[in-house]
Parts: C-alpha cells; sequence; structure tokens
C-alpha cells in the first residue's frame, strides 16, 4: 500500500469541510484549489497579478515540503472571476513556469468563495522518485 502524506496549514476549514492543501501518495501529488492572502497593501482584490504571484510563491512552498518542486508541477487549472485579467495571470503563471511549461486551463467562472478573490489555481505534480 502507499504511504499518503496530507499537507495541512491550519486552516479552520480544514476540519469544516473536511480537506487539506496537498496529497501526496506515491509520486503524485494533488493541490487543493489555492487562492491568494489578500493583504490591501502588497496584494490587493483587484490585483490579479499580485494574487497569481502569492498563490504560486505560496504552493511552491507547498510542494517543498513534499520534496518536490515547481518543475514537477504537469498541470495547473487556473479559475477567474474575471477573463479580461488574462494577461495579468499569465505573466505571473510565466515567472514560474515560462520554461517548465506545464498544461493549464483557464476558467471563467461566476464567483470564487470570497469576492476580494480573483484567481483561484489547482495543481498537479509528480515528484522524483
Amino acid at each position: 500500500k502507499m504511504k499518503r502524506e496530507n499537507i495541512l496549514t491550519g486552516s479552520p476549514w480544514e476540519d469544516k469541510m473536511g480537506y487539506c492543501r496537498a496529497v501526496r501518495i506515491g509520486n503524485i501529488i494533488e493541490v487543493s484549489g489555492t487562492v491568494a492572502i489578500v493583504d490591501g497593501e502588497k496584494v490587493k482584490a483587484d490585483d490579479a497579478y499580485a494574487q497569481t504571484l502569492n498563490i504560486l510563491e505560496r504552493v511552491e512552498k507547498v510542494l517543498e515540503d513534499l520534496n518536490a518542486g515547481m518543475k514537477d508541477v504537469i498541470r495547473t487549472r487556473i479559475f477567474t472571476t474575471d477573463v479580461s485579467t488574462f494577461e495579468a495571470v499569465a505573466a505571473a503563471h510565466a515567472t514560474f513556469f515560462k520554461d517548465i511549461k506545464p498544461t493549464t486551463g483557464f476558467y471563467g467562472i461566476n464567483q470564487l468563495v470570497a469576492p476580494e478573490y480573483l484567481v483561484e489555481i489547482e495543481f498537479t505534480a509528480i515528484a522524483p522518485e
């Protein structure tokens, strides 16, 4: 049986909803939909670029906790409440993935869990054996 590793962040929603930030089974890692930490200073509710960068920086740390890295990401799924943010989101995504080039999708949706979130991203990675 393959070992399962759950990465928890301490969010109260992890127990309320029954989920974790990431799961690793074998060398497969799935990262839950992740939104930015909107602080109103560095990351604003109207700045899709900053939100995307914040998500990527935080997920990079999650992957490191699982002995993997952004170079191991094979797919991202990007959800936005405003498809006109595509250029900004794409530019931030490219800061991490310009040379790695995972598969991706960019989806316009009605809303995310709170109005200050413009972007949510899910990740799949295959870690080194």
